[in-house]
């Protein structure tokens, strides 16, 4: 079976002080992959086709339509038509009325989540313990640059890590920022990996949808280059998240949310 490339190679024109060049650049692949659950088609999300599994998996975690892995019952993945089938026992509790309200979100990809009023009960305050040092969160920031080798060959997608201790624990691209994290989650509930005592680690702007998810999935620290929106602030404050913004190079940073968990050195 053909395996779907990352990137491909493309003519292009290269305008440079006021000369014009023909050559082939590399350009990510956004493929559209139909996620299927209990052979109900549930969504067609635009992704970078690698671990279209894990993506499947984890927006369907994400997204309420499975509570954890004693839901999940296998994974059957048509990679060249980008169909993923997931099945479960458990009949999916999102009735059609909450189904059928979906949000076009600020997610690169054309990302969509289910925003409606169970958000308000699946989300809950996010209790860690977990305590990190500036320090660390610009090593993970350097650890999640160094192996971002798709942005470094196409600079079209954005990366996310799920750090924890010394080391990335999972890393992966996407042209979505919200399909990276959901593949960083796929993995971790079909290995029954815990999110609730690490670092999530991420290229991209923060908004909403991302802090929802950390919170629905317990996610207790993001830290990004990038910055938040006002309501992804509002989310973290409210849901026990600690985000941080601007964690670019030398030691500085802006912590928007949950600064208690962030051990600040003392000088």
């Amino acid at each position: 079976m053909h395996k779907l490339a990352a990137y491909e190679q493309i003519e292009v024109t290269l305008v440079k002080e006021g000369k014009a060049t023909r050559f082939e650049d590399k350009v990510a692949v956004e493929h559209p992959v139909t996620v299927f659950l209990n052979d109900r088609e549930i969504i067609t999300l635009l992704c970078t086709p690698e671990k279209m599994d894990f993506l499947a998996l984890g927006f369907l975690y994400s997204e309420g339509f499975l509570e954890g892995k004693k839901d999940w019952k296998g994974t059957r993945v048509d990679e060249e038509n980008g169909v993923v089938y997931v099945d479960t026992d458990k009949e999916p509790f999102l009735s059609e009325e909450l189904y059928g309200k979906r949000t076009l979100t600020t997610g690169c990809g054309k990302g969509t989540v289910f925003y409606s009023a169970w958000d308000s009960f699946k989300s809950r305050t996010v209790e860690s313990d977990i305590r990190v040092s500036p320090s660390s969160l610009h090593r993970y920031m350097r650890l999640l640059q160094e192996n971002s080798g798709l942005y470094g060959e196409t600079g079209g997608v954005h990366s996310a890590a799920l750090c924890s201790g010394e080391e990335v624990v999972f890393f992966c691209e996407d042209v979505g920022r919200h399909n990276a994290l959901d593949k960083i989650v796929g993995e971790c509930l079909e290995k029954e990996i815990s999110l609730s005592d690490k670092v999530l680690a991420c290229s991209g702007r923060m908004s909403s949808e991302m802090l929802l998810k950390a919170a629905k999935l317990q996610i207790p620290v993001l830290v990004s280059r990038a910055a938040p929106t006002s309501l992804s602030i509002e989310i973290a404050r409210s849901m026990g998240v600690t985000m941080v913004g601007f964690a670019r190079g030398g030691r500085r940073m802006t912590v928007y949310a949950g600064e208690e968990r962030v051990l600040v050195d003392e000088r």
